[in-house]
């Protein structure tokens, strides 16, 4: 599909995306309190927002929460795999060791 994930290892350095530390995502509360690892990726299209999930659907509003894209990669250094992913897209994975499998965000 896009080939973004060519990587299993985790990157050297902390930190890989190229947008600024500071950018605000969304996350759950279960991944935030690391009840849960994040499972799900998506990079929106419509105003360029990541979200970082657990991949469980029983969510409501009172579980989303807003977090720093450094931050989130503290939480689960694994996702700076998907630095490159482009917006539009999103990726899974069943556990945490798993390769990242990637998809089209349908609207």
């Amino acid at each position: 599909m896009f080939n973004l994930f060519k990587k299993t290892e985790t990157p050297k350095s902390d930190f890989q995306f190229t947008e600024p530390e500071n950018t605000a995502c969304i996350t759950c509360d279960h991944v935030l309190r690391k009840e849960r690892p994040i499972l799900r990726v998506q990079h929106d299209a419509d105003d360029g927002m990541w979200q970082f999930l657990c991949g469980h659907d029983n969510h409501d509003e009172s579980n989303g929460k807003v977090i720093s894209l450094k931050e989130i990669t503290k939480i689960g250094n694994s996702i700076n795999a998907l630095y490159e992913m482009p917006l539009g897209c999103g990726a899974d994975r069943e556990t945490i060791i798993d390769n990242w499998k990637e998809y089209t965000i349908s609207e």
